[in-house]
Order: C-alpha cells, then structure tokens, then sequence
C-alpha cells in the first residue's frame, strides 16, 4: 500500500478529471463526486465526534461501546467511498444496515420519549453530532440524485444505509446529551410571539 501512494500530487487532474479504478477519466463536475465528496466530509465529521468523546466518561462501558460503533461506521462510510470508485466493489450490505437498526433501537430504548422538535445545540460533541446528522443528510440527497441519474453508480445498499446513519446520528446526539450538565434544548413554538410581546 507504501508504494501506491508514494507520490501524492500527479497533476493529472489539472484538466478538471479523475481517474476511477477501472482506468477512465470523469470530469470532477460530475455528481459521483458530489457523492463521494459528502462522505469524505461526513467521515470527517464523524472522526471529531471521536475526538470530543471524553476520558473521563461516568459510565466506561457506555463510552467504548459508542466509540467503537463510531470506528465501524467510519470504515463502512469509507467503503462506500470504494463503492464509488469501484461499482463492482461491494462495502456494505443489509447486515450493515440491520446493525445500525440495532444501535438506534439500543441507544433510543435508554431516552425519555422525544414529545417535541429539538434544536441542534447541545456541548460540543452533541453540537458535532448534529452537524454530522445534517452532513449525512446532504450525502443521502446527492446519493438519490446520482440513483436517479445513474442507477448502477451507486448501490441501492449505501443509499439505505446513508439514510439510516442519519437516524443513528440523530438519536446519537440525544444519547450523548447528559441531562445533569446539558440538557435537551425543545423548540419553542411560541418564540415569535414572546419576542412581539418584548418589543
């Protein structure tokens, strides 16, 4: 693997091209790449969301568990970026989906019933967990667009799954909310009135 990427920069991508695996060319313009470009980001932020979790957690069990499905996650998100590249290729598949099913009905049996819209805020790692919920959003809604385009550019397999990771990640934020230092910030429906009210 040392010696395939010994030389980063080729500057054969100069002309507004990349090479996929099978050897042709695609204009950088394309939306594979939009794709492919929202799960690198999406990867990103889910590698802070790692970098926030702290050592010094209540409940250590709880912490590993979580930080070992965020380590799994980064790597099927990085298969489907081979999935990308290389149609042929085949990252991830019903079990992957069906295991993410599992850690949200794992992660949601432990949370007081959701009886209003929540606001993305939170601490930090809460914070970032929502910004990689809505990273993985866009990623879903350049995914179905590429579906519709190319269907045989993407597996119906990662679409599934991208959809179901931001479910994940959303219940993931209010997983990781400690209510005894951050609470849960509800939507107030009545905010515009009390801001008439105050003028």
């Amino acid at each position: 693997m040392g010696n395939r990427l010994s030389k980063i920069y080729t500057r054969t991508g100069d002309d507004g091209t990349t090479g996929m695996a099978d050897g042709s060319r695609v204009s950088k313009a394309d939306n594979l790449f939009s794709v492919m470009g929202d799960v690198d980001e999406l990867n990103s932020h889910i590698g802070l969301v790692r970098a926030q979790l702290t050592q010094n957690s209540t409940d250590a069990t709880k912490e590993a568990d979580f930080a070992q499905a965020l380590v799994i996650i980064q790597h099927l998100l990085f298969n489907i970026g081979g999935e990308l590249a290389m149609p042929e290729y085949e990252g991830v598949n019903s079990a992957h989906i069906a295991w993410l099913e599992q850690q949200i009905d794992a992660m949601n049996s432990t949370l007081p019933a959701l009886k209003d819209f929540i606001l993305p805020t939170g601490s930090v790692l809460v914070s970032q967990l929502h910004v990689a919920r809505t990273v993985c959003r866009r990623a879903e809604r350049q995914a179905v667009l590429l579906q519709q385009q190319r269907s045989e550019a993407i597996r119906p397999t990662a679409v599934s799954f991208i959809n179901r990771l931001s479910d994940w990640l959303f219940v993931a934020a209010r997983f990781c909310t400690d209510p005894e230092q951050v609470s849960e910030v509800l939507w107030d429906s009545q905010v515009l009135q009390k801001f008439a009210e105050n003028k």
